[in-house]
């Protein structure tokens, strides 16, 4: 009885202890100085070919979809590894410890999923380089967002040829505002200047840049996202658009299901449930609210800056390319290719 016992005990104690060691390794992980010049692979070594998607966490009401959607990212041979970063120091070390075991589960293909628990809150912490991405290309993306595989091919593809430039789905414009004289954060119908990190493609060494350079001003816009709790999104574009004096670009896709957008407020049924939770953890959820406070950030980084670096770049790129012609059958006009 006293040896059935004590190997019982033991049994427990290994599992716990594995769960623990499993969360304890993904957190040594995140490195002590990421702007440590020992931090940074030789550029030589990383690959093209694939991606590190970076993901966003930080509501305990969206484990369930991080999750999916995290094994649904290495469903795809283009994908290297997804890390998971999670961003809410409150969360208890045993919720954490659960969701990284079950995530060392979930991967479809041979890439691998890690948690990884911020060293803070701040959202500039998303944007940290890291000694574990082994690829040029990173996909920096929300817990609630979810593509569609052919279009996240299709916008690496485009990354692949753009490397310089942010790739996004998302688009967003800065604007003058006559009126009060200032800078505005808006939504125009046929140009941008902003990609979201919604989901956002970008070279691996922006992180550096972003996290590590840029001086006095630079640390200066990082305080301010801190200080708002908002626009890091906004000041990469920033970073990106002052290097390469041009804007981001967009791409269209088949399928992306937004989670998170605050019109996603009912389920299928009519009653309130799991989609109103998701959304409304949000920042976005409240509009008018959040355009005014990226508003904020355009003309508090203009004035760090000293200058306006956001560039408007038109149109998106899309993965079809169909007969534009109009021909004239049974009395209307198609596209030729119809007929």
């Amino acid at each position: 009885m006293n040896l059935a016992i004590s190997l019982s005990f033991l049994l427990v104690l290994l599992l716990v202890t594995r769960e623990s060691v499993v969360f304890s390794y993904r957190t040594l992980t995140t490195d002590a100085d990421p702007c440590a010049t020992t931090n940074q692979r030789d550029p030589r070594t990383l690959r093209w070919d694939q991606i590190t998607v970076l993901m966003n966490g930080y509501s305990e009401d969206r484990i369930p979809l991080l999750q999916s959607i995290a094994a649904t990212y290495t469903a795809s041979p283009l994908v290297s590894s997804v890390l998971v970063l999670w961003g809410n120091p409150s969360t208890p070390t045993r919720t954490l410890s659960q969701l990284s075991h079950n995530l060392s589960l979930s991967s479809f293909g041979s890439a691998s999923i890690s948690l990884m628990r911020q060293p803070s809150s701040s959202l500039n912490a998303r944007f940290l380089p890291r000694s574990s991405i082994r690829t040029h290309a990173v996909l920096i993306c929300d817990d609630d967002v979810e593509m569609d595989q052919k279009s996240l091919e299709f916008a690496f593809r485009i990354w692949q040829s753009n490397a310089n430039r942010l790739i996004g789905v998302f688009a967003r414009s800065h604007d003058v505002d006559l009126v009060n004289k200032g800078w505005i954060y808006t939504v125009h119908p046929h140009k941008y200047s902003i990609v979201l990190t919604k989901l956002m493609f970008l070279k691996s060494s922006y992180l550096f840049e972003y996290s590590c350079g840029g001086g006095a001003a630079m640390g200066e816009m990082r305080r301010i996202v801190d200080e708002m709790r908002n626009c890091e999104d906004i000041l990469m574009n920033f970073v990106v658009a002052d290097r390469i004096n041009a804007g981001p670009l967009m791409v269209g896709a088949e399928r992306v299901r937004d989670w998170g957008d605050a019109r996603n407020d009912r389920d299928d049924g009519g009653a309130r449930g799991s989609r109103s939770r998701i959304s409304a953890v949000g920042l976005s959820s409240r509009k008018m609210e959040h355009r005014k406070r990226r508003g904020k950030c355009i003309r508090e980084f203009h004035r760090v800056l000293g200058r306006m670096p956001l560039r408007y770049s038109y149109g998106k790129v899309v993965n079809s390319v169909g007969e534009q012609g109009l021909c004239e059958n049974g009395g209307k006009l198609v596209f030729c290719d119809q007929v």
